[in-house]
């Protein structure tokens, strides 16, 4: 029964994987030196989850049904990780104990691990890793599959409560194998543990994950509060060190996410139930501020820029010494600057894991179960909408150099106004009633369409042509058939008509399926436009500078004269996402890109300069 306190017993493993790259006797005697340390020095593991800024959490084993089980809780006395924050040394053994004896504990990574060592274990975002040995407080041995190896542990979380087949593996694991057949152990309670925990029901794992939830989001406050008070705060004083533009590349919009924070805080405050957790109903708070985490989105896209800026600082020791100092001041852990600034990616990518975990525990009958539902997706789509931003601010260095690639550019830059490619192709074109047909490639970017015109004997040269303005056109479909605005027959055809005056453009692919793809092209750009309004994603000047230092860097390299079109990656099928464009009479296997077969020569080019010499 919940709350009656009984002998729970949770099963040793008695028989141990030999782990690659250390033997078992190296081990054990690591072991054996852990366990005769003093009690107090386990501290340190306190520390370490208060860095990464998670609530400890400690392997908590239960009976249920008459089966093994194992689950994980927060421990009583640590909902918060703060100064004052102390689990005791008992409970930190504890933990220590169950995970060097062999029990079952598993964590969820949070980031994507990649490495080239041997010996570390690579994983990504989402996968489970089960916990070997984790006497090491930043580095952890840990499980995937078949493989093991070293991982951080700042780069995962213990689960508040384990999966129900984590039963099964914990029996597996304790039972002896012969004849091929794993056979469980006779008396279990030779290779026991007796802890002495209360049973664990549904309830109680829901009311975990929600003291988690709260005692993270007030850890959190806390460390905005640091940053916006402890670092950019003194900043603003030193205006012989830091410049506005400065400032705005290194802390983004972070007052503005330290505001919002406070707001939803103190409203989650509101919907917990200290008394009983489980009845916590936290789903409506995510719901009535999902517009509000659109700002994390202008953040993460600003943060590479700010880990370059403060890394070209940070070669200057008076900057290194003027954080230090601030972070001293402030009684600040010790994490450096960038580490602080990183918080807030890690925040808003959290946030689907721990909703995700609250679902699992909570009931269909509970009141808040579908208000925690449509909270996962639409935190979710928060996240891939964020990540999508970020992969296009990570392109437009493709775009830029695309464009210095095509000849007699005229106007203003894409950049200025574009930041993804959506589709491209070649068709035919009329301009104007009566005018002749003209063969052109068209680049659709998100608010505006360039036309190019093909050279004539080098056809991968680009000559520019012109642009329309997408947000002042709107599309429609033209019917098979005589054109009463052109006087013309068309087949397959569409038009572009201006809202403001009556130009009107007509286009003619070659084929219907090709006017299909261009069609849905169109919807994809004014959605695209639409949902980086709401959002106010736009490309910074920082970034727009080092877009074009980029493309002088490549062109110096290249030589003098201009060189192709660049490798372009093909856009994605608007009826069809992740297959590529291909066009007519090319199969998936030919590869299809703007790119000189051979090298440019300067001949073409400075072709013009010989014409004194022709006769």
């Amino acid at each position: 029964m919940v709350g009656s306190s009984v002998c729970v017993c949770v099963c040793v493993c008695s028989v141990h994987k030999r782990r690659p790259y250390f033997s078992s006797i190296h081990r054990e005697r690591e072991r054996e030196r852990e366990r005769e340390r003093d009690a107090d020095s386990h501290l340190a593991v306190r520390t370490e989850r208060c860095r990464t800024g998670r609530a400890l959490l400690f392997h908590k084993p239960r009976v249920a049904n008459g089966g093994a089980d194992t689950g994980l809780q927060l421990a009583s006395g640590a909902r918060t990780c703060g100064k004052d924050t102390d689990p005791g040394p008992g409970l930190t053994l504890r933990m220590m104990k169950l995970v060097s004896g062999g029990s079952v504990v598993n964590a969820e990574a949070v980031w994507d691990h990649v490495t080239m060592a041997d010996r570390e274990l690579a994983f990504k975002a989402g996968d489970v890793i089960k916990v070997l040995d984790a006497s090491n407080k930043d580095w952890w041995w840990g499980q995937i599959d078949e493989e093991e190896g070293w991982f951080p542990a700042s780069f995962v979380r213990l689960w508040v409560n384990q999966e129900e087949n984590t039963v099964v593996e914990a029996a597996e694991s304790s039972s002896e194998v012969q004849n091929g057949h794993a056979e469980a152990s006779p008396n279990p309670s030779t290779n026991c543990l007796c802890l002495g925990q209360p049973t664990q029901n549904r309830d109680q794992m829901r009311a975990n994950v929600i003291n988690e939830i709260m005692s993270t989001e007030r850890h959190y406050i806390k460390h905005l509060k640091d940053i916006c008070e402890g670092y950019l705060r003194q900043c603003k004083k030193r205006r012989d060190m830091f410049n506005d533009d400065q400032l705005k590349v290194i802390f983004g919009n972070i007052e503005d996410i330290y505001r919002f924070q406070l707001s939803f805080v103190r409203d989650l405050e509101k919907q917990f139930n200290t008394e009983e957790p489980h009845l916590s109903e936290i789903g409506p708070c995510f719901l009535e501020h999902q517009d509000g985490f659109w700002i994390y989105s202008e953040y993460c896209n600003n943060h590479v820029d700010a880990c370059m800026e403060l890394t070209r600082l940070m070669r200057d020791a008076r900057y290194q010494h003027f954080f230090e100092a601030c972070r001293l001041v402030q009684q600040m852990i010790d994490i450096a600057i960038d580490g602080y600034l990183l918080t807030p990616v890690q925040k808003i990518c959290k946030y689907p894991l721990q909703l995700a975990e609250l679902l699992k525990y909570t009931v269909q009958e509970h009141s808040d179960y579908r208000y925690v539902a449509a909270a996962l997706a639409v935190m979710r789509n928060v996240t891939q909408q964020i990540n999508e931003r970020k992969r296009r601010l990570e392109n437009i260095d493709k775009i830029a150099q695309w464009q210095a690639s095509v000849l007699d550019w005229e106007g203003e830059d894409i950049l200025d106004r574009s930041s993804e490619l959506v589709y491209t192709g070649e068709m035919s074109w009329i301009y104007q009633p009566y005018g002749r047909s003209q063969t052109r490639i068209f680049f659709l970017f998100d608010h505006q369409m360039v036309l190019c015109k093909k050279d004539l004997i080098r056809r991968d040269i680009l000559y520019y042509k012109g642009r329309i303005d997408m947000d002042r056109y709107e599309v429609i479909d033209a019917i098979d058939g005589r054109d009463d605005d052109f006087n013309v027959s068309v087949k397959n055809a569409f038009k572009l008509a201006n809202r403001d005056t009556d130009e009107i453009h007509l286009f003619l692919p070659k084929k219907l399926e090709e006017k299909i793809r261009w069609l849905r092209a169109f919807q994809e750009e004014r959605k695209m436009v639409q949902e980086d309004e709401k959002i106010g994603f736009e490309i910074s000047e920082y970034q727009k500078k080092q877009a074009a230092l980029t493309v002088r860097r490549v062109t110096k390299q290249k030589g003098v004269g201009r060189s192709g079109p660049p490798t372009y990656p093909p856009p994605s099928d608007p009826m069809n996402p992740g297959q590529y464009l291909l066009p007519d009479g090319y199969g998936q296997a030919d590869g299809y890109e703007y790119e000189p077969k051979r090298s440019t020569s300067p001949f073409w080019q400075n072709f013009s300069r010989l014409a004194p010499f022709k006769k």
